[in-house]
């Protein structure tokens, strides 16, 4: 009832704040001072308040958005491990104020150079997640550190030695354990459980933490001290790499991950991937294999409805949604992969007629049977359905600095506490699970997203910073952890901000609505009174939300003033000067 009450104050009451441009007669909101924020300088939003703290810190030491990604990195891997890791990957994009271009980066993990598309079976049969991701195989080489320190080479001002100062002293002297952190470790996940997990959630007396107590890490402090002294280097060789390497060889299905493997990493940069949508905006995003292709894919097919005419209050605006999100999903979930590897038709899929056909397969008066994917321009005839299981321990950042450079980040160690294996204070990520465990169909089609050496696995994230498409000026940044929903989420994001006029943390605290193939999962009690039921007259029936939850964090330029705002499910706030 009071996330009910909350939702419908930030829709109803009155106050000074509207969405540029096309906000013409936007309801109004005030800005929730316990999780977003006002300035006029710069901004944070990350996913705990002692992260925020330190990238807002960096900036008023005259530090760039990324010299402040890199200090939120380093305490997000402390102070939320269920979610993050210096051992996980990343997409980010960057906006420079100067030349107003948008950068993509890509610090996802990749598979050792010996792996086959048989990485996952046992017998003929996929292994079982639990044993999957818990296993040595589980775990890719890190990338995000890597990536972090490619984009700081690019656009930071400050010492990179001088980033990791306050996550390091937290390590040491302590920090306190959130009720979202306090879930995790004394959750039902298999993570938790395992030996690393329960040594390092244990305390003296033999009991568990809990939220609220205080916990220290002085390996993890050793192991900063050594990324701010050597850089990737640190994890990618020598002692570190070689101990992850020693810890994915071990138990059942072990990993054929070798220092050669860590060694050869390399970030990519590129162009983010954009198009224009509803003529005044340029939307950005990261490429595959991340899910920036399929966020754009869905925003160009919400232009053939009339979802702008409708609102959070009419269920024929949520159906829409759904309908758009089941198509995108069809064609993601079979096209997307990693480009080195596989064709993936990214231009088709974007362009205007194959949008324009899709889009008339969504309809106002009812949800309609479960979509096939589609046939963009450029697809071959080599995919299979996929059989990937995504689940979610994700985070995201937006950064704004007093230049007017972005970043928006989404990052990971994949599912909760990754492998669940540790070393040096940090837990290894599981990102090769988001492969596909079955490679191939039974009459031999291969999936896009089969393992191979060498290759990243596909990936919701999907970044997303908005400019003016004139001008080229910053109008928007957010972004979302997941899992497979993450797309939804920025989805709803998107179109609450810029269809249906609401102001950001309004946006955010709509319901979720993630529609894959003939699931439909949502927040029944967020919606008001009569959605649900309207919903339902046409064909969409709901259950309560299975996936992991949003954690959107995002940035609105208005009348020059940055307005931050954080999800409401999450600890993360936004705070700026």
């Amino acid at each position: 009832m009071i996330r009910r009450r909350l939702l419908s104050v930030a829709l109803l009451v009155c106050a000074s704040l509207s969405v540029p441009a096309l906000a013409k007669e936007a309801p109004k909101s005030p800005v929730d001072v316990t999780k977003g924020s006002i300035s006029t300088h710069a901004m944070v939003a990350a996913a705990n308040p002692a992260a925020t703290a330190a990238g807002l810190k960096v900036l008023k030491a005259g530090g760039t958005a990324a010299d402040a990604a890199v200090a939120i990195q380093a305490m997000l891997a402390l102070v939320e491990p269920e979610s993050s890791s210096v051992s996980g990957g990343s997409f980010m994009v960057f906006y420079d104020a100067k030349t107003k271009a948008v950068t993509a980066y890509d610090g996802r993990e990749t598979a050792p150079s010996t792996a086959t598309p048989q990485w996952f079976m046992d017998g003929g049969k996929p292994l079982t997640f639990v044993a999957a991701v818990t296993s040595g195989r589980s775990t890719g080489v890190p990338g995000a550190i890597a990536m972090l320190k490619l984009v700081h080479g690019e656009h930071g001002k400050l010492p990179w030695a001088s980033l990791f100062a306050d996550a390091e002293q937290l390590a040491d002297t302590g920090f306190t354990i959130t009720k979202k952190l306090g879930n995790a470790i004394n959750g039902p996940f298999p993570q938790a459980k395992t030996a690393d997990a329960t040594a390092y959630f244990t305390k003296a007396d033999g009991t568990r933490y809990q939220a609220g107590e205080t916990m220290k890490n002085h390996a993890y402090a050793a192991t900063l001290r050594a990324i701010a002294a050597q850089g990737p280097d640190a994890i990618l060789k020598g002692p570190i790499a070689q101990d992850i390497v020693d810890r994915v060889h071990q138990g059942d299905h072990p990993s054929t991950l070798t220092l050669a493997d860590m060694a050869a990493y390399k970030p990519t940069k590129a162009d983010a991937l954009c198009v224009t949508w509803k003529v005044a905006y340029r939307v950005c995003t990261s490429r595959p294999p991340s899910g920036g292709s399929a966020l754009l894919h869905a925003l160009l097919l919400s232009e053939h409805t009339d979802i702008d005419k409708r609102g959070p209050n009419d269920p024929v605006g949520w159906t829409q949604m759904a309908q758009i999100e089941r198509l995108m999903y069809a064609d993601r979930d079979l096209y997307v992969g990693d480009p080195a590897f596989v064709k993936i038709p990214t231009e088709g899929w974007l362009s205007p007629a194959y949008v324009a056909e899709r889009a008339k397969l969504i309809s106002n008066t009812a949800v309609g049977p479960w979509p096939t994917a589609g046939k963009p321009p450029g697809a071959g005839d080599m995919f299979g359905p996929d059989h990937t299981i995504e689940p979610g321990g994700t985070t995201h950042l937006v950064v704004v600095d007093k230049w007017g450079n972005v970043v928006s980040m989404t990052t990971t160690v994949e599912s909760i506490f990754g492998s669940g294996r540790m070393v040096d204070g940090f837990f290894l990520n599981n990102q090769l699970t988001d492969f596909s465990f079955a490679p191939v169909q039974p009459d031999g089609t291969p999936a896009a997203n089969q393992v191979l050496g060498g290759k990243r696995p596909r990936s919701a994230m999907s970044p997303v910073i908005v400019l003016n498409a004139k001008t080229g000026k910053l109008v928007a940044a957010m972004g979302t952890p997941g899992g497979p929903s993450i797309i939804s989420y920025n989805l709803k994001a998107m179109i609450g901000v810029f269809d249906w006029h609401l102001p950001l943390q309004a946006a955010f605290d709509l319901p979720n609505m993630v529609a894959r193939g003939g699931q439909f999962s949502s927040e029944a009690a967020l919606y008001a009174p009569g959605v649900v039921d309207g919903m339902a007259k046409l064909g969409l029936t709901i259950r309560e939300g299975t996936q992991e939850n949003s954690g959107l964090h995002g940035v609105l330029v208005e009348n020059g003033k940055l307005i931050g705002a954080a999800d409401r499910r999450r600890e993360g706030v936004a705070r700026g000067y």
